[in-house]
């Protein structure tokens, strides 16, 4: 896997990669400093020879302060790198050239070939070795043995190191992962441990008192057991023995919303049933209950609440309506930045898991309505 840029979030391998770089550029400049200094007599233009290493350590020393890598970064140096080699042919004669003379710049094209190789990976070190070795060719005109040998010596630095670079950032990456799964799953335990001291104690000592408060205790006492009995089985990860039984079947809407009429709440059914299935029914009667919930907290003392229940044939629709004071604009949006994920996540959630929707339309003192809509056979998995 190849960067596109040189970042604070690079692996340690890679960032050493390109300390590394810092030291080889102002080595091999200097060693073509010698170099050239060696055999300044024999040069035809040895003033092009000066300007192409000041524009060299020009660039060396920019990259000791300029950290920041990027395709124009690499592509600048590997355009300088060849337009150094091809200067030769200025500053020597043929007879030179032919005779096996080192280039101008010496070993410093090899710094850009390195530089394309860490931030690009194995690919673009071939890549910039192809280019570094096309211009070396045309220098020659005719390859010598030394010829041959530095352009295999570029093709392996650019394969091999940009292939460290690769599985250096390949392996950030599958840390990264693992540490994220890691985070996630400590959280898991986390409010498995919340819920099992705080939820599951409750409803554990709700189905206990029940059987002393008779009628429609017992019931309550029956409902907090099953949902003591599936709430334990998800924080646990182990399924509740009869747990596909429980889900299993469809049920009437109308039943299961029926438990929130009375008092301000006034359910409006068909005439006919509305047959879902047992775990879609549940999901939208969790929605329609966070709906209610928000009525109660948000829409004023003395709000009343209409829930109403469409068969629309392919789809199921229930509106929950209140009259009172409604939403500013952009209070959902601003809930959901603040953390508060009633809507989003009780709601809005649900129904998105289940395939369907959910939708508001509220004005400031004018009450609220949200439409949940699903489809009859809903998402279950």
């Amino acid at each position: 896997m190849a960067s596109g840029g040189s970042r604070a979030t690079d692996p340690s391998v890679v960032a050493a990669l390109w300390r590394g770089l810092n030291v080889l550029r102002p080595v091999a400049l200097l060693y073509a400093v010698y170099s050239l200094h060696e055999r300044h007599p024999g040069m035809e233009h040895p003033w092009v020879a000066f300007v192409v290493l000041v524009v060299l350590a020009v660039w060396t020393v920019a990259m000791w302060f300029h950290r920041e890598r990027t395709t124009t970064v690499v592509g600048i140096e590997l355009a300088l790198a060849v337009a150094a080699i091809l200067a030769t042919r200025v500053v020597d004669s043929s007879a030179v050239i032919l005779g096996g003379a080192p280039t101008v710049p010496g070993i410093w094209p090899s710094a850009a070939v390195v530089s394309w190789a860490v931030l690009k990976g194995w690919r673009g070190g071939l890549f910039a070795a192809a280019v570094v070795s096309a211009a070396d060719v045309v220098e020659v005109v005719v390859p010598t043995d030394n010829t041959v040998n530095n352009i295999v010596l570029l093709f392996l630095v650019g394969g091999c190191i940009g292939y460290c670079a690769d599985l250096a950032r390949e392996g950030h990456q599958a840390l990264h992962e693992a540490l994220r799964v890691q985070a996630q799953v400590q959280e898991r335990d986390r409010l498995a441990r919340t819920v099992h001291d705080g939820v599951l104690q409750t409803l554990a000592f709700i189905h206990r008192r029940s059987a002393d408060l008779g009628g429609p205790g017992r019931e309550l006492g029956a409902m907090a057991a099953d949902q003591e009995r599936l709430l334990r089985a998800l924080v646990s990860g182990v399924p509740a023995p009869g747990l596909d039984e429980v889900v299993a079947g469809d049920v009437d809407l109308r039943q299961v919303l029926g438990r929130y009429a009375g008092g301000a709440v006034q359910v409006v059914p068909p005439a006919d049933a509305v047959p879902l299935p047992r775990k879609v029914a549940e999901e939208l009667s969790a929605a329609v209950s966070a709906a209610l919930d928000n009525v109660r907290r948000h829409a004023g003392d003395g709000a009343r609440a209409w829930v109403l229940v469409e068969d629309e044939g392919q789809d199921v629709v229930v509106t929950v309506r209140d009259d009172g004071v409604g939403l500013p604009a952009g209070r959902l949006v601003e809930a959901a930045a603040h953390g508060r994920l009633g809507v989003r996540s009780s709601i809005t959630g649900r129904l998105t898991d289940l395939g369907g929707s959910a939708r508001y339309e509220s004005h400031e003192g004018e009450g609220t309505a949200v439409e949940l809509r699903v489809p009859r056979r809903g998402r279950t998995t």
